[in-house]
């Protein structure tokens, strides 16, 4: 067998990182992957520009059942880190909102950068190359690949969780666990758009593509962002980021246009042109599709100036404390993460490794901490496999 001090398996952000790091030290470095290109959620994210992290990272970004664990890698390689060894490779970058940041170009540059990491601390990968079998041994561990057996002193899991399965995301990181006894949280999807029951989905059918500002609520937790009708529910940013949150059978609070005094624009409506309909005094705020469908919704009919004042601010209060109740999520087809997986009381927070197996590690998406949409969990990736790739 040939011998390495660490193998990676995952060739995604964080096993790239962390091969990267450790090979920095001059450890000997197996990197391997099923897939046959090293990176691709990378490829794809953030409409292909990669938003690779956000200058706001921080802890309240994150879920975990320890809101606590993720604190130690973060602090340790922060988005200022990771942005210096993109400003080192000469990548253009723009802010967008909310801190999130991007490449100008592709986010090819991204993947690129850090296979040139790997490549200048003489890291080896195999891709095509499935994992068959892991067995612990004196020194380390001997692993069976579809390439053949590797012995290595360290293992180091990084093969996310099992979210978007047609690019070949698996359970494998639980597999792993389960047979090394480490305990699991529950796994769900997360970033994830809602689907809604048939008669609700059938009423918004007519507005499927249609976008606009809002601020959802589940609980104590708000997102203020854009929310988009679809075919199968409802999606957006503001949707993804509550999901989450979101349990089956809660109810979310939906406030549409949430920087505008929606009720008193319509007072002012009403009295500047007594003559006009509900729905067309609504559609100077919202989108035609939208205020015929709230207003059909609200019964009201005939001319605002015969309306009372009540009736309008109720339709007011309609789109403005819209209540739904999703019938459940798209799932893992269409969930950017995964909630939950290696519980972290298993874990050190320090290096990522198993508290109980010796040179056995797990970093990102794998593990119970999942961030807010917004280049959070990329973030994650590069500091839980910094943090890992220092010790192994």
């Amino acid at each position: 067998m040939k011998q390495f001090d660490v193998l990676i398996v995952g060739a995604g952000a964080a096993g790239l990182m962390c091969a990267a790091v450790a090979g920095g030290r001059g450890r000997k470095v197996l990197l391997i992957d099923h897939a046959k290109a090293p990176g691709e959620k990378i490829r794809i994210s953030g409409g292909g520009r990669c938003n690779f992290t956000n200058v706001d990272a921080g802890p309240k970004n994150y879920i975990s059942r320890n809101p606590h664990f993720f604190k130690s890698a973060l602090s340790r390689f922060t988005p200022s880190d990771f942005l210096s060894l993109v400003e080192r490779y000469g990548i253009a970058w723009h802010e967008k909102t909310l801190g999130q940041l991007f490449c100008d170009g592709s986010a090819r540059q991204i993947i690129d950068m850090l296979l040139e990491e790997c490549r200048a601390g003489g890291v080896e990968m195999r891709l095509e190359t499935a994992v068959q079998d892991i067995a612990k041994r004196d020194g380390g561990f001997a692993v069976r690949t579809s390439g053949g057996m590797v012995a290595a002193t360290s293992v180091v899991i990084a093969t996310g969780g099992k979210s978007i399965p047609k690019m070949g995301a698996t359970g494998f990181a639980y597999e792993v666990a389960a047979q090394f006894g480490i305990d699991l949280v529950e796994q769900r999807a997360g970033l994830v758009p809602f689907t809604l029951d048939p008669d609700t989905l059938a009423a918004i059918a007519p507005l499927a593509g249609i976008g606009v500002p809002a601020e959802i609520r589940c609980g104590k937790v708000r997102f203020r962002e854009a929310l988009l009708f679809t075919h199968r529910g409802l999606s957006g940013p503001a949707v993804l980021q509550i999901s989450s949150y979101w349990r089956p059978g809660e109810e979310i609070a939906v406030r549409l246009l949430p920087d505008v005094d929606l009720a008193e624009k319509l007072l002012e409506g009403k009295r500047g042109n007594p003559r006009q309909s509900p729905a067309t005094l609504l559609a100077v705020f919202l989108p035609k599709k939208l205020a015929q469908f709230f207003t059909e919704k609200s019964g009201l009919t005939g001319a605002v100036g015969d309306l009372p004042d009540k009736a309008l601010r109720s339709l007011a209060a309609s789109i403005q404390d819209w209540r739904v109740k999703p019938s459940g999520t798209e799932g893992y087809r269409t969930a950017e993460v995964t909630l939950g997986g290696i519980d972290t009381a298993a874990l050190s927070s320090k290096t990522m490794e198993a508290r109980d197996v010796a040179g056995l590690y797990f970093i990102g998406e794998c593990v119970d901490v999942t961030g807010w949409l917004g280049g959070y969990n990329f973030q994650w990736a590069w500091a839980s496999a910094h943090a890992a790739g220092q010790a192994v």
